[in-house]
């Protein structure tokens, strides 16, 4: 590959490639479209001067080095992060636990619960998608003091890193939260090191056993299953009891009394039994917990008649009784007990958390000898103990039916069960109800690009809905939990079950009828969309043959008609686009964060970035089973940089995908990322098997993949060469990109391209080659972009096919930009695109901050489109401010479009797809505001 150095000669180029903006004819609709447009949204922030925006010819466009170089000075790892710490209040007014449905409906996390105090906040669980439901339901992250894991694993802790991110960018001093889990949390704390910062992080507490092989520290189960306190003031009390399965002995060293940060990093592979046989080790991942939570008791009210009965004057000795303290009677010659004058105090309400994930954690948990005295009896004896109040259940449906665990319920009396594990019936019920709304109106609009919601059939529904109704259940107190659904605390008088709160289902057609109310001409509008592709359609069936023209054109790869040739008899099941995620920084009421799934239907599937949430968006789109059989099919995920909002939806992913192929012979999955990226995998992997094969971006550009192919070509991949005279051969070649030496940009890297381990890297180099042909693809090319250290584009190509006469058409080309400024490298490969997908987190009138941050702006990536002669351009990746639609100048939009969460474009709709741009908008023209909400203002502040 040529190594482009100057930017001059790029740029100065922009100039021939202005677009002529062709006039739309929309009848009556022409005027609505027009005075919607005339509605400009203001901007955040005024524009200001800076050094290193564009000057006069020849153009040069600003970056900032320091944040490319990672040397950026405002990096939040420097910041002290503030850890609030508030003033309890003893005497609540209202406390009450409540369900936070996250996964809900997508059977793809696992749910969090809230514990509410009027000063105090606290979760337990924190899934993908905990933060995009916050935000719609407006609860406060800020007001979060402790998050707690009921397990270490992608479905409980998938939104931590996120959460931790964003509320480190909350405000001028950023923010910090507790967070408690079993020992295994150390695993998960090193892993995220690769990419948080370590202030957000220093708060991390980890309790129970460390993994060991001393033997003088094996431990009875008895003894690990004992509470451990984690916070008693005077507010509450929780307790965390540590279930592992009851299948090994487990060698464990003793836990400490108090959370600590320190554990050892050892799991051994294989432990003794007493029979003398070798068995697996319990490993990290293994722990569940069993969260108590214990609220102080109510005492009973003073009765100043039986003070005065007593003996006792009104006074200082009326407020010791009340206080527990006893009192010698004014006029009499006794002592007064407080029993004497004070009504029976009332047991604090005692909530029990459990999540018991397997049949072989089911018999630890029966085992349990200190949940005994919470059970209401002590053995056969009828004097009770602790009466618990509530138990929400996050076990999995395929426990709970077991009816060793419902025996195991009956030991609780008549306390309240919550079945909050993943419940059927809650499938169908959108947790994210705005942005479902928003789906549901652009799908009215537009089907073919918005298709309808992915939805599946329950036939187990009646089965699984509730344990009350299962066969053989004689639990009267069982129900199913639902979204929002509150069991009160405080005040006493409340104590029980409240479903205020639980949102109300709304179905498609009441969507419609407002929409329709709202916007009338919308109506009119759907017509006009679906006669886009009646007219696509009349026109290919009335054209002549593509075979048939003299190609009288500039670009060979357009045909006459200005259609790329390989669009010539495409197939609907050759390529579909679905946008899962459009956002950038964090998920928001409305977007959620980078991901681009390319469906190659009998040819599985490709992840373009994963951000969080992306399986469940995958659900959404495809429904559960349709998105498990994608994940089945994926051949390649590919990630562009380290930046949480890429890639922190990948662990949930792989494991998903090992879950479902679990017994079938397989391969690991090809996991396609920059180096930093490795390092988190491969600390994960001490948590959970994630099933993958990982191949470093850098020797996926396209002067690394040739001098694999010439070292191939020279030297049998698996010969030996005694004098190492190959070994890094690969490794000048690679240095041929933006980062290399003697090039412009050569210190925006912190290193050169360090030498490639030819024996290491070139079986999966061959493994990689091995997947792109059998996913129809010719290539699969990363390239260097401005951004932060190893970050990168893409470019897919399709093989070339051959039409009915033997005609050979060449492939389609898939450009994706990943997260840039405008940069040569990302020109070169988009040269005669197919389609380039580009980042435009910006307004143009925002472009001193994409500077600031190495973003573009709209106006930007559309003139790398145009650069690079692309036959269509999808902008994405939108700042959180513009909630539902960004600002854009129309009059360069005539080959692209503006992407949504779940926009799906099929390869034969490209010649469509820029004219809907103008009936989209119509369905926002009242909606165009820059959202100044405190939490979007304080997120945005940190975007990625």
């Amino acid at each position: 590959m040529a190594q482009v150095s100057n930017f001059s000669l790029l740029f100065h180029s922009f100039s021939l490639f202005k677009p002529t903006t062709p006039t739309l004819q929309l009848r009556s609709l022409f005027t609505v479209l027009s005075s919607s447009s005339s509605k400009r949204r203001r901007p955040l922030h005024r524009r200001t001067t800076t050094t290193t925006t564009t000057i006069s010819p020849p153009m040069e466009v600003g970056f900032n080095r320091k944040r490319a170089e990672g040397r950026d000075n405002n990096d939040s790892s420097k910041k002290n992060l503030h850890l609030k710490v508030r003033k309890l209040n003893p005497i609540n007014t209202i406390s009450y636990v409540q369900i936070l449905g996250t996964g809900m409906d997508t059977q793809d996390t696992s749910p969090s619960v809230l514990l509410f105090f009027d000063k105090q906040r606290f979760i337990f669980n924190a899934g993908e998608g905990l933060q995009r439901f916050c935000t719609e339901h407006k609860i406060k992250l800020s007001k979060i003091d402790h998050i707690f894991l009921s397990r270490v694993c992608s479905e409980t802790a998938g939104g931590l890193p996120g959460l931790l991110l964003t509320l480190a960018g909350m405000g001028d001093e950023g923010m910090s939260v507790n967070v408690w889990g079993p020992s295994d949390l150390k695993y998960l704390v090193d892993a995220m090191r690769s990419f948080i910062p370590n202030a957000a992080m220093v708060h991390t507490k980890s309790f129970g056993p460390n993994f060991s092989t001393d033997e003088s520290s094996v431990l009875s189960q008895n003894k690990l299953l004992d509470p451990i306190v984690l916070i008693d003031d005077e507010v509450v009390k929780i307790s965390a009891i540590i279930v592992q399965p009851n299948c090994i002995d487990h060698k464990l060293s003793m836990p400490s009394n108090s959370p600590t940060h320190e554990r050892t990093d050892h799991s051994p592979e294989t432990l003794d039994s007493p029979n003398g046989r070798k068995q697996p080790a319990v490993k990290p991942g293994d722990m569940s917990v069993v969260y108590v939570f214990e609220l102080p008791e109510i005492k009973g009210k003073f009765d100043p008649e039986k003070a005065k009965a007593l003996g006792l004057k009104p006074g200082p000795k009326y407020r010791e009784l009340q206080l527990g303290n006893s009192v010698k009677s004014d006029r009499q010659n006794i002592m007064v007990h407080p029993s004497d004058v004070m009504d029976p105090s009332i047991p604090g309400p005692i909530v029990l958390l459990v999540d018991c994930p397997t049949e072989s954690h089911l018999e630890a948990l029966m085992s349990v000898q200190s949940l005994a005295s919470y059970c209401g009896q002590v053995g056969n004896q009828p004097e009770a103990g602790k009466s618990v109040t509530c138990v929400i259940h996050l076990s999995p449906a395929s426990v709970v039916s077991c009816s060793n665990y419902q025996k195991w319920m009956k030991k609780f009396g008549s306390a309240q069960h919550i079945m909050a594990g993943h419940e059927k019936k809650n499938v169908e019920i959108p947790i994210l109800k705005a942005s479902a709304k928003y789906a549901t109106r652009l799908n009215y609009l537009c089907p073919q690009f918005f298709p309808a919601p992915g939805f599946w059939s329950l036939p187990n529904c009646a089965k699984l809905g509730s344990l009350a109704s299962s066969e053989g259940s004689e639990l009267s107190e069982v129900i199913s939990a639902e979204n929002l659904l509150k069991f009160t605390l405080r005040p006493y008088s409340h104590l029980g079950l409240d479903r205020s709160c639980i949102p109300s289902t709304m179905a498609s057609s009441e969507i419609i009828d407002g929409l329709l109310s709202e916007i009338p001409e919308v109506v009119e509008a759907a017509q006009h969309v679906s006669q886009l592709w009646q007219k696509s359609s009349l026109t290919k069936e009335d054209s002549i043959p593509a075979a048939d023209y003299k190609m009288m054109v500039e670009e060979p790869w357009l045909c006459a008609d200005g259609v790329p040739a390989c669009l010539e008899n495409v197939r609907r099941d050759d390529l579909e686009m679905v946008l899962l995620g459009t956002g950038s920084s964090q998920p928001s009421k409305y977007r959620n964060v980078s991901s681009i799934y390319i469906n190659l239907f009998s040819k599985g599937g490709l992840l373009l970035d994963c951000g969080e949430g992306t399986l469940g968006q995958l659900k959404r789109r495809y429904g559960v089973s349709g998105a498990d059989n994608a994940v089945r099919a994926l051949r390649c995920i590919w990630i562009s940089h380290i930046h949480a909002d890429h890639h922190t939806g990948l662990a949930r992913i792989l494991a998903l995908r090992r879950e479902l192929l679990k017994g079938v012979p397989h391969e690991p999955l090809l996991v396609v990322g920059p180096r930093q990226l490795k390092r988190y995998l491969d600390a994960y992997q001490r948590l959970e098997d994630l099933d993958m094969l990982f191949l470093d971006c850098k020797h996926t550009t396209a002067s690394s993949l040739a001098a694999f192919e010439e070292s191939s070509l020279g030297t049998p991949i698996d010969s030996q060469d005694p004098k190492n005279n190959n070994r890094e051969s690969i490794a000048p070649k690679v240095d041929s990109t933006l980062f290399a030496r003697g090039s412009h940009m050569q210190s925006l890297s912190r290193r050169p391209g360090s030498p490639i381990d030819k024996d290491a890297v070139s079986p999966i180099l061959k493994k990689f080659k091995e997947v792109i042909h059998e996913a129809g693809l010719k290539a699969l090319i990363s390239f260097p972009v401005i951004h932060c250290p190893q970050a990168f584009g893409v470019a897919l190509q399709a093989e070339e096919r051959s039409n009915s006469v033997g005609k050979v058409i060449p492939g389609w080309k898939i450009v994706y930009s990943g997260d840039t400024r405008p940069c040569p490298e990302l020109v070169e490969a988009s040269q005669g695109a197919t389609v380039l997908i580009h980042e435009a987190t910006f307004e143009e009138a925002m472009v001193d901050e994409a500077i600031a941050k190495n973003h573009s702006t709209t106006n930007e990536a559309i003139e790398m489109g145009d650069s690079a002669n692309a036959y269509r351009i999808i902008l994405t990746h939108f700042s959180q401010r513009y909630p539902k639609i960004p600002v854009f100048d129309e009059s360069h939009m005539h080959k692209t479009c503006v992407a949504f969460d779940m926009m799906s474009i099929n390869l034969a709709d490209l010649p469509v797809l820029p004219k809907v741009l103008p009936y989209l908008k119509l369905l926002f023209r009242n909606e165009m505001v820059v959202d100044e909400s405190d939490d979007v203002v304080d997120a945005i502040a940190s975007v990625s």
